[in-house]
Order: C-alpha cells, then structure tokens, then sequence
C-alpha cells in the first residue's frame, strides 16, 4: 500500500462488519421482546393458576357440617369460624405494604404458607394426630388461613396491572373470576381422591387446602415477576385475550353443566376443568409464533412509526383524563354521601350473598338434601361466571358508557328474587336461588374494584377499598349470627334444625335487606349518572405508588 493513498477495502470491511453487528443487534432486539411478550402472557397464566386454588374459603359449606359434628360444636360456634375467615381481610392492608419491600415471589411463599399452617394444623387435629386444641385455636388458625388468600390476592392483582397496564381491568376481571371456580376444583379432586365417607371428605378438603397453594405458588414463584414492556407494544394483545375468554367462557359452560349432573361420565367431568386450565398455556404459545410470523412480513417504516407512537401517547394522555370521579383519601371519602351508599349497597348485596354461600352446607342439611358437594360446585360455577361478566363488558364494550352502579342494581334485584324464591320446599328452587346468588354475588364483588377506583381514585386505592370491605367481616358477623341464633331457636336437643323453619325467617330478612340495598343502588347510579356519561375508557397507571392499588 502506497503511503497516502486510502484502502477502500479496509473501510468497506468496517462497514460491512459495522452492518452486521447491527443487524445483529435487531435480531437480539426482537428476540428480546418476543421473550418479554411471551413472558408477559405466561404470567396471565401463572396469575390463573394461583386464582384457581386461592379461593379456599369457599370450601367451607362443602365440609362444614362434618366440621361441626367431628368438633361438637352449635351452629353459633361454626359461623363465628366463617366470621374468622373474613375477618382476616381487615388485616389485608399488611400483604399491600409487604410488595413495597419484599419481592413478589417471596410475598407469594409467605402467603401459602400462611394457608398451610392454617388449614394444615386443622387438618391434623381432625385426623387425631394433634389432641389438644381448643376452640379459640381453631378459630385463630381460621383466621391465619383466611390471611393467606389476601396475600396471594395481592401478588396477583399487582402482576396484572404491572404488565397489562392498557388492559389492567380486564385482565383483574378474568383472573379472579377463576377464583370462583376453586371450590369446583377442590370438589371435583375430593370427589374422585375421599370417596369413603363424609368424615374422610371433611379431612380432603382442609388436606387440600393446605398444600395444593403451596405446590402451585411454588411453580408459579419464578413466573410472578415484573416484565418490562412498552405501552405501544401492549396494542397487540387483544388477539390473545380474544382466546383467552373463549377459553375461559367454554371451561365456566362446562363447569355448570357437569354441576348439573348433565354429564355422564363423572371422572371425565372432574378431569376436564383441569384440562382446561392447561389449554391456557396454548395462549403464550400462539403468542410466541404470532411473534415470529410478524418478525418474518412486518416492515416497519421509522417515520410512521413515531407518528403512531405520538399517536399512542396522545391517546394515552387522552384517556387518563376523566377516568376517576375525584382522587380522594379516607378521610375525605368518608365525609362523602356516596362512600356510605356504597358501603350499604356492598354490605346489603355482595356480604349477604357470602353469608349465604358460607351457610350453604347447613341450610341443605336442614331440607335433608344430601347433595351439598352439587350445590357448592354449582354456586362456584356461577360464581365463576359472575365475576367474568364485568371483564366481558369491559372488553367488548368499552365504546360504551356502562355504570357500575347500574349494574350492581341489576344483579341486587336478582338476588332478591333468589332469597324470596327459596321459601319453596323444592329442590329446584334451591338449585336456581343457589345459581343466581352466586352469580349475581361474583358479579359484584368483580364491579366494586372498578367502582371504587372510579368513585375515590386510583392512588389510595389499597386502604380505601380496604374500608369498603370491611363491611364483610362486619356483615359476616351480624347476618350470621342472627341466621344461626334462629336456627338455633328452632333446633332441636342435640343442637340440630331440620325442616323449612330452620331459615325461613332468615331468607325473609335477607330478601328485604337485599331490596334495601338495591334501592341504596339505584341512588348511588343517579348520583353518579353524569360521571358515568361522560367517563373515558379505563387505565392503570404503572408509577410506582400505584403498585397496590388494584388490591
């Protein structure tokens, strides 16, 4: 080479090394987001799985009158074991400051094994391998197994709106709705695993509650974490939830129809639910290769690509305005007329309903209907549903301007009709006011996160919606205690009620409150009639304060 004179060729090896690199940097780059994207979608799954054996609590009417029998207790004692359990929700606030400092996998272990002390001592005791334990402590190891579902709950919610910050409500919706199929699942495994006897199915039952949170926590700890993704990325998940309710809808269709005994085979009925959870795992997959297809056939061109973005964050911008009525604290939100309407409507409707649920078990008892395990898995299936009807809504009605006061009168009234229809001494009676209470409650319990949200705001949502809750222990407690002391009343000797006096009056109380409570609904809607009108559509804000505020 001739001093002073260029190499072409030496620049053009640069370049042409300095293109590859780069072309090697987009290949890593797409790589890395189709990893996040299938992650993100994986932690969907995760969240579903963990939802589907959370709801532990729901068990108790399936194994409650064995619980009574095997313990010796009156009906008094056993509903103040329901109340335990709900009261464990006032402490619900410790799970919401733990995410601030621990991370959420831990916060996940801590919370099963809150469950499994909980139940697994109670399930020691019955099985006589402990002998010493007094009442009190059945009702403390109640209360610490009621605890878990609050911690799990937390880890939960706080993944759905870290990584689905466009779609948080939705996907809120759709997972807690599995919540209300766990006591299928619990039925259906006891169904096929105690089938000896009622006592062995009372001891499955808190055997199961105790470790399977456990088994699936640990499976889904390393799943549960933040996963950093774009806003605009998040436009093209619709497809994925688009599969994931059908899915969801096919598994809930299924469920009640075999809660129906309308399916022949019995294990191929237990199995199915569970398949389906599995079938979710089709959504990351699909995702994954919709990825690659699009890596393939997508040109992307720079210049359009920043006005979509500009675009996007404009849209953005544009639905944070006006999605709360006013941000608000405790202090200021107890002064306001429609914190305590809601706080009425909530305890008349949503508690009432649990109340019932709890009570399942001993109102088929007093009727000498032998089907319990039905009736449980019947009030979960339509649960199920109820708590994914609002995630519907959401989703393929966004466009729309939909009250959730409207539609919390909606499913009050129904339960009114439920309470009163339960007067008649037919099975099938039971069978439709057990449906449409557990769906009408699901229903609400899924509209009160949306509605405190939009009510009193997004960044103190962990301790207000805290204190709208609290009317479950609360509720728990009074209706409870008032159901068993006139069951009590009319029992006989040994402390056991049968025939239609048992609950009568009880049902008659529970409709009229249930009317109050709807009328207390309909007044909140005109209320809030104008915000509703004029609201924009729903987002989650991802700041770091808002980390608790869907719990």
């Amino acid at each position: 080479m001739v001093i002073g004179e260029i190499d072409y060729s030496a620049i053009q090896l640069q370049r042409e090394n300095h293109k590859t690199f780069t072309s090697l940097l987009i290949c890593l780059k797409k790589g890395f987001e189709m990893i996040i994207k299938f992650l993100i979608w994986l932690s969907l799954v995760a969240v579903i799985w963990l939802q589907s054996v959370n709801g532990t609590s729901a068990n108790f009417p399936a194994y409650s009158s064995q619980l009574k029998h095997l313990l010796s207790m009156s009906q008094i004692q056993l509903n103040n074991l329901a109340f335990a359990s709900d009261a464990a929700k006032l402490l619900g606030w410790l799970s919401g400051i733990a995410v601030f400092y621990l991370p959420l996998w831990l916060v996940l272990l801590v919370g099963s094994m809150l469950g499994f002390v909980g139940y697994g001592v109670q399930y020691l005791f019955i099985t006589n391998h402990i002998s010493s334990l007094s009442y009190a402590h059945i009702f403390c190891l109640t209360m610490l197994a009621g605890s878990s579902i609050c911690w799990i709950n937390t880890v939960c919610y706080v993944v759905t709106i870290r990584n689905f910050p466009s779609y948080c409500h939705v996907a809120n919706g759709l997972t807690t709705s599995f919540q209300g199929l766990s006591a299928r699942i619990y039925t259906d495994i006891v169904d096929v695993a105690f089938t000896s006897s009622s006592t062995e199915s009372a001891q499955g039952y808190l055997l199961l509650n105790s470790i399977l949170p456990v088994i699936v926590s640990v499976l889904c700890s390393s799943l549960v974490g933040d996963v950093d993704i774009d806003a605009e990325e998040i436009t093209s998940m619709k497809g994925g939830f688009i599969i994931m309710f059908v899915i969801t809808v096919i598994t809930g269709i299924y469920a009640i129809l075999s809660s129906l005994e309308s399916v022949s085979s019995k294990f191929s009925s237990h199995v199915a639910i569970l398949v389906c959870l599995f079938v979710l795992l089709v959504i990351p997959l699909t995702e994954k290769l919709r990825l690659e297809w699009e890596k393939k056939v997508k040109v992307v061109d720079n210049n359009n690509a920043k006005v979509a973005q500009k675009s996007g964050f404009e849209e953005k911008e544009a639905r944070e305005v006006g999605v709360v009525m006013e941000e608000i604290g405790v202090k200021s939100m107890v002064q306001r007329l429609n914190f305590w309407l809601y706080f009425l409507v909530y305890l008349l409707g949503a508690t009432i309903g649990l109340v019932f649920l709890n009570n399942l078990g001993q109102i088929a008892e007093s009727r000498n209907y032998q089907g319990t395990s039905n009736l449980v898995s019947l009030s979960s299936s339509f649960g199920f549903f109820g708590r994914l009807m609002p995630s519907l809504l959401d989703f393929w009605f966004s466009r729309y301007k939909i009250s959730r006061p409207a539609c919390i009168v909606t499913s009050m009234a129904s339960m009114v009709i439920a309470f009163f229809l339960l007067l008649s001494k037919t099975s099938l009676a039971l069978y439709i006011s057990t449906a449409v209470i557990g769906l009408s409650t699901g229903a609400i319990t899924t509209l009160s996160v949306s509605t405190t949200t939009e009510l009193f705001g997004t960044e103190r949502f962990s301790i207000n919606h805290n204190i709208v809750i609290a009317n479950i222990p609360i509720g728990s407690l009074l209706f409870g205690y008032s159901a068993a002391v006139i069951y009590h009343k009319h029992a006989n000797g040994a402390g056991k009620c049968l025939g239609m006096d048992c609950y009568a009056h009880t049902f008659i109380i529970w409709g009229c409150l249930c009317f109050l409570g709807t009328l207390l609904a309909l007044a909140l809607h005109f209320r809030t009639r104008e915000f509703y009108s004029n609201k924009k559509p729903p987002t989650c804000s991802m700041r770091r304060s808002f980390r608790v505020s869907c719990l």
